[in-house]
């Protein structure tokens, strides 16, 4: 099962999270909440990974009116976008808002996931042009 959206880049890891940070906002996505799960791992438990960085991606319009169909819906907000290294290139991922409808089983949801995919993959297309 497919659960993110990918596109990998021919750029160094900070470029890309500064690209990912405007090509969302573009979107109308602010950056409520970022993990460095690297810095986390490395302290807490002394394990060494890839620049690895958790974004909370939240459109506040949409947000609302998932949380008009379905008071639950906050289990799967924000929608997280993962902005890793690897070999050199670097690859970000964002989560599928349509899983939202498959978890939930919620018909409410449809509009508003499809709404948010359009953005989410606008976001990323506009990292590659």
């Amino acid at each position: 099962m497919e659960y993110g959206i990918p596109v990998t880049l021919d750029l160094p890891f900070a470029e890309t999270v500064d690209r990912v940070r405007a090509a969302l906002a573009e979107q109308g996505f602010g950056v409520l909440t970022e993990i460095d799960v690297r810095a986390t791992l490395r302290a807490k438990i002394g394990e060494e990974i890839e620049d690895y960085l958790i974004l909370g991606a939240c459109n506040p319009p949409l947000a609302h009116r998932a949380l008009q169909a379905d008071r639950r819906i906050g289990l799967l907000l924000p929608c997280n976008v993962v902005v890793r290294a690897d070999g050199g290139r670097t690859v970000v991922e964002a989560m599928d808002p349509q899983l939202m409808v498959q978890v939930t089983g919620e018909p409410g949801l449809r509009a508003v996931a499809d709404e948010a995919a359009t953005r989410l993959r606008a976001a990323l297309a506009a990292l590659t042009a």
